[in-house]
């Protein structure tokens, strides 16, 4: 759990999420559209910040990618994996 809070932390922090608070974010909901609204240009940020904290290459016109990048979990489980 400790990784999805620091995910959250990263999202809140690199996106300048100011009213949200990791509580706020359910690590199931998706990050996109109807979940917490991010849109392709937080992706990008986000994806940056991601391999930056984490040492990690993302592929950033994958399908995978994608999926990695549909919630909390599955980002937690893609860092997990590397």
């Amino acid at each position: 759990m400790k990784l999805h809070n620091e995910i959250k932390k990263l999202i809140i922090e690199c996106l300048d999420l100011e009213d949200v608070s990791i509580e706020d974010i359910d690590s199931d909901a998706p990050l996109f559209g109807d979940g917490l609204g991010l849109d392709s240009i937080d992706a990008l940020e986000l994806g940056l910040a991601i391999k930056k904290q984490f040492n990690i290459k993302i592929d950033a016109n994958s399908e995978e990618t994608k999926q990695h990048f549909y919630s909390v979990n599955n980002l937690a489980a893609f860092i997990e994996a590397q």
